[in-house]
């Protein structure tokens, strides 16, 4: 977990009672679209609603998660922070069929571990820098909005065990199917 000081939670949208808290104000996001496309995402891969939260982040703040947690000087876009240790991983093939039948139940494996961990289960937190993600989209050439949707998605897959550093592509081509799903380009 990261150490963040809630004062106030947001009132749950029409969509869900998913937890989206902005904490930064130096760039204007749409939390209403932003909600709607996370429970997109989470009913496309069989998440309950209290599997993530996701906290919007000053690139103060996320400098220091990512000093903290990675070693890492400066902002980075987007991080996750698995609540298991070793984070579930989903089965691959369970998660190209729930693109497809999204309204089985997730089944998930721990790394190293056979034991199975059902989809009620609460996966971990994400962390957006939305001034980051703002100068990505600029260079990308492409909406903050849609900068935004890749990275809830990219933090979702972090949380279910990919790691596009050490899969040999695992993580990528499933983004890729699950960004055409949920038409979002990139």
């Amino acid at each position: 977990m990261y150490p963040v000081k809630v004062t106030a939670v947001a009132a749950p949208s029409r969509f869900n009672a998913a937890m989206i808290l902005n904490r930064q104000r130096r760039v204007r996001v749409r939390p209403t679209l932003l909600e709607e496309f996370f429970a997109r995402v989470r009913r496309t891969v069989g998440l309950p609603e209290e599997a993530v939260a996701i906290c919007l982040v000053s690139d103060f703040a996320m400098a220091r998660l990512n000093r903290r947690y990675r070693g890492k000087s400066g902002p980075t876009d987007v991080l996750s922070f698995p609540a298991a240790s070793g984070g579930p991983k989903p089965k691959s093939r369970k998660i190209a069929r729930k693109c497809a039948r999204p309204s089985e139940p997730a089944v998930f494996r721990v790394p190293g571990n056979s034991s199975v961990v059902s989809s009620s289960s609460f996966l971990g937190d994400i962390a957006i820098s939305p001034e980051t993600a703002r100068r990505n989209a600029r260079r990308f050439r492409r909406p903050l909005d849609h900068e935004l949707r890749i990275l809830i998605l990219h933090g979702v897959l972090h949380l279910l065990g990919y790691d596009h550093e050490t899969d040999n592509g695992e993580m990528e081509r499933l983004e890729r199917r699950l960004r055409a799903k949920l038409l979002v380009r990139a």
